[in-house]
C-alpha cells in the first residue's frame, strides 16, 4: 500500500527534474531563433490563424492561442490531478506536514506581489502584472534541484514540491478572479451544467475516462466563450475525476496522471516556452530591465520569492505553528526559497493574461522573467552547492 501511494511522487519528481533541462533548451531556441534569420518567421507562424472543426462547427484561434488557451488547459489539467491527489492522499493530506509549505508558498506570492506594485505604483497599465512574478515553475525548480543529488535531503525536495504546487493552484485562483474578460451569462450557465453533469458521472462512480473527455471538451468550448480563461476548463474537469482513499488497486486520476505526464512534461511545456520565450534582444540594455515592468518582475522573483518565502517560514517554525523539514538546515532551506523565484512557465503564462490588451510590455515581461528566473537558478544552486551538509 505504502509502495503504491508513494510512485506518484517518485514518478513525478523524477519527471519533473527531467523535463527542466528540457524547458531550458526550448527556451533558449526560442531566444536564438526570435533573434536570427528565422525571427520573422517564427513570430508569423505563432500569429497565424488554424481552424479545428468541421464545417460552421469549429473554432478559429492562433497559433499562440491554440498552444496558450487549449494545450495549457491540459497543463492545468495535470496540475490539478497532482493538487487534488496530493490534499487526498498525498503531502498535503496532513495538515502538519502541510502548514509549512502553505504559508511558505502564501510569503512567496505576497511579498513579490507587493514588491511589483510598489516599483509600478500610479501607473494603472502596469499594475495589471502584479501577479506575474508570484508563481513558481515547478520543472525548472526540481530540475536545478535534481543536479544537486544527495546534498538536498528528500524532505526538502518533498517541501518545494508541495510549496510550487500549492503556489500554482493560488495561480489558477488569480487567474480565475483577476484575468477574466467580459463575462456572459449564457455559457456560464452552460459551463455550470457541464460541470454538474461531471460531478453527477464521479457520484456514479464511472472510472472510464471517455465520459468524462467528452463533456470536459464541451465544458472547455463554454469556458473559451464565457469570459473566463480556458484553461480554468482543465481544473474543473480534474476536480470531478474519481480518487478514492479506499481503491487500493485501480484509481483513474492516478492513471490519467501517470498517462499524459510525458505528454505534459516533454511536449506541452516545452512548446509553450518556445512560443512564449521568444523575444527580441535587439537595442537591449541596463536601462531596460529598469523599465518597470521588467524591474518589477525581476525584483519580485529574485527578491521577493526568496525573503517572502524564507521569512514566512522562519517565523512559523520559531512560532512553533510549522516544523522545520528533517535533515535540514537553515542554509539550504534559504537556497531552495531562492530556487522558488524561478517563475518561468506560470509567470510568462500569467503575464500573457495581464497584458492581453496592452502587448506593448510582453518583452518586458519576457526579459524580466528570464532574467529573474537565471539569477533566482543559478544563485539557489550555488548556494546549496557551497553549503555544509550538517
Amino acid at each position: 500500500m505504502i509502495n503504491y501511494l508513494s510512485k506518484p511522487f517518485k514518478w513525478f519528481f523524477k519527471l519533473e527534474a527531467a523535463s527542466g533541462l528540457i524547458l531550458l533548451i526550448a527556451a533558449i531556441l526560442a531566444l536564438i531563433i526570435s533573434n536570427g534569420a528565422y525571427s520573422e518567421l517564427y513570430f508569423q507562424t505563432l500569429e497565424k490563424y488554424l481552424f479545428l472543426g468541421i464545417n460552421q462547427f469549429g473554432l478559429k484561434l492562433s497559433v499562440l492561442h491554440w498552444i496558450n488557451d487549449a494545450l495549457m488547459a491540459i497543463f492545468f489539467f495535470f496540475v490539478t490531478l497532482e493538487i487534488k491527489r496530493e490534499f487526498l492522499q498525498g503531502e498535503l493530506s496532513n495538515i502538519k506536514q502541510a502548514l509549512l509549505p502553505i504559508i511558505a508558498a502564501v510569503g512567496g506570492m505576497l511579498v513579490p506581489a507587493l514588491i511589483y506594485v510598489f516599483i509600478n505604483l500610479g501607473d494603472v497599465e502596469t499594475l495589471t502584472g502584479w501577479a506575474i512574478p508570484s508563481a513558481t515553475d515547478i520543472a525548472f525548480s526540481l530540475g536545478v534541484l535534481s543536479l544537486l543529488g544527495k546534498r538536498v535531503p528528500l524532505s526538502l525536495k518533498v517541501f518545494l514540491t508541495a510549496l510550487a504546487i500549492i503556489d500554482d493552484l493560488g495561480a489558477i485562483v488569480i487567474i480565475a478572479i483577476f484575468y477574466s474578460g467580459d463575462l456572459s451569462v449564457k455559457y456560464l450557465l452552460l459551463m455550470l451544467l457541464a460541470f454538474l453533469i461531471l460531478l453527477t458521472i464521479n457520484k456514479f462512480n464511472i472510472r472510464k475516462f471517455l465520459p468524462y473527455l467528452i463533456v470536459g471538451v464541451f465544458l472547455w468550448d463554454f469556458t473559451h466563450n464565457s469570459g473566463i480563461h480556458a484553461t480554468i476548463a482543465g481544473v474543473l474537469l480534474a476536480i470531478t475525476i474519481p480518487h478514492r482513499k479506499n481503491e487500493k488497486d485501480f484509481s483513474l486520476l492516478i492513471k490519467i496522471e501517470h498517462s499524459i505526464s510525458p505528454y505534459v512534461a516533454f511536449g506541452i511545456m516545452p512548446l509553450f516556452a518556445f512560443a512564449n520565450a521568444g523575444v527580441s534582444l535587439e537595442g537591449l540594455s541596463l536601462a531596460s530591465l529598469l523599465d518597470k515592468v521588467p524591474l518589477g518582475i525581476l525584483l519580485g522573483l529574485f527578491v521577493g520569492k526568496q525573503f517572502g518565502v524564507f521569512i514566512f517560514s522562519y517565523v512559523s517554525i520559531k512560532l512553533k505553528i510549522a516544523q522545520m523539514p528533517s535533515n535540514t538546515n537553515w542554509f539550504n532551506f534559504y537556497g531552495v526559497g531562492v530556487l522558488t523565484g524561478i517563475g518561468f512557465t506560470m509567470s510568462l503564462f500569467v503575464g500573457n493574461l495581464a497584458f492581453a490588451e496592452n502587448m506593448q510590455y510582453m518583452d518586458g515581461v519576457k526579459i524580466g522573467v528570464l532574467t529573474g528566473s537565471l539569477l533566482s537558478t543559478l544563485f539557489g544552486y550555488f548556494l546549496i552547492l557551497l553549503t555544509p551538509n550538517k
